[in-house]
């Protein structure tokens, strides 16, 4: 069955973390993506030996862009593309004959997508970075971390995927939506310092309301509350608290059999945060984690247990939903979000080459 975005086509500029992420994103949705790859290139971060689930569902073609044939083959792809998007340092396209003047002069309609961390002008756009530090320049990762201790940035999470793939297949969409109207096609800068800034809305409104502190851990969702926190269990695993509201906190208090402690009943006293959560995790320690999950499960406390990679995909719940697929023996997530009358084919983990 067609995905939701059948009929786009996209020409992708092989690269590595939020650019095949956007297509990836594009592509389990039905749309035709044609990955352009460099000959022979195999082993680099990234590539995964050939089995990246990034750069699943894709038709690839290999092609030396130092070759004028090959220049003038992508041109012709793109005349009849929605969109291309590429992940090089500003200036890259331009140089190779391929930047937005030309490709928009032979296609008006088209869509032309520029992942990079910095964006395409600033006084940072020509350097080299990564995910950590387009979130350090945002002020994210400034958020992220418990008092006291250094940032501890959440793998690449933000930087590459939510404030990078993600922009970019919502900037992509947005434009050829626009396109489709209008006639007329345009470039998306998306950087990566610009997405992680604004995924941190939420804390800047906070921040600018006077509702949060400046400095880690001790603020309402960044481990600062006793009730929104990760707790050891007593076999060395882990789970999730996230009773916010007074009802949950409630149920929260009734099944840890907490409510006849009068330290508890002040829940959103900051200075009583520490000290309450010394006795959550103390007492959470008494148990193990399927000890917890079976006294709390089923429950609005908000709660869940921390699960591995490994133990994610068995969960009842994931199952159920098919939150993840199999594919030559590769597990991985399946395609979201769910469409109910054009559901996403199955991911196919090795895409079709391209003559």
């Amino acid at each position: 069955m067609p995905g939701v975005l059948e009929g786009l086509t996209v020409i992708e500029f092989a690269g590595i973390g939020p650019g095949p992420f956007a297509c990836m994103m594009l592509a389990d949705h039905g749309a035709k993506v044609i990955r352009i790859e460099r000959p022979g290139v195999k082993g680099r971060v990234g590539d995964a030996g050939g089995r990246d689930i990034l750069n699943r569902n894709r038709t690839r073609l290999e092609l030396d862009m130092k070759d004028p044939a090959a220049i003038a083959r992508i041109r012709e792809l793109v005349r009849s593309a929605d969109a291309v998007i590429e992940g090089f340092r500003p200036g890259v396209m331009e140089r190779l004959g391929l930047g937005p003047d030309e490709l928009l002069a032979d296609n008006p309609r088209l869509v032309f997508g520029r992942m990079t961390g910095w964006g395409q002008d600033g006084p940072m756009a020509p350097l080299a970075g990564h995910d950590i530090n387009y979130i350090a320049l945002s002020g994210a990762l400034h958020s992220y971390g418990r008092k006291g201790e250094k940032p501890s940035f959440p793998v690449n999470a933000v930087g590459d995927f939510g404030g990078g793939g993600m922009m970019m297949a919502f900037g992509v969409l947005a434009a050829v939506l626009n396109a489709r109207t209008t006639g007329r096609g345009q470039v998306v800068d998306c950087a990566m310092v610009d997405g992680a800034a604004i995924l941190s809305a939420m804390t800047y409104s906070f921040l600018g309301n006077g509702m949060w502190k400046d400095e880690r851990g001790v603020n309402l969702l960044d481990s600062g509350a006793h009730f929104y926190d990760t707790y050891e269990t007593a076999d060395g695993k882990w789970i999730s608290i996230g009773s916010i509201e007074p009802q949950f906190y409630k149920i929260l208090l009734e099944k840890a059999e907490l409510t006849t402690d009068p330290a508890f009943a002040a829940q959103m006293d900051p200075t009583g945060w520490p000290a309450l959560k010394d006795k959550l995790t103390a007492l959470f320690l008494t148990k193990s984690r399927d000890e917890w999950c079976a006294l709390m499960d089923g429950t609005d406390i908000c709660f869940a247990p921390v699960l591995s990679l490994t133990e994610a995909p068995r969960h009842p719940h994931n199952v159920e939903r098919g939150t993840f697929v199999e594919d030559e023996g590769m597990v991985m997530p399946a395609p979201a979000p769910r469409f109910s009358a054009t559901p996403a084919p199955k991911p196919r983990l090795a895409g079709e080459v391209m003559g």
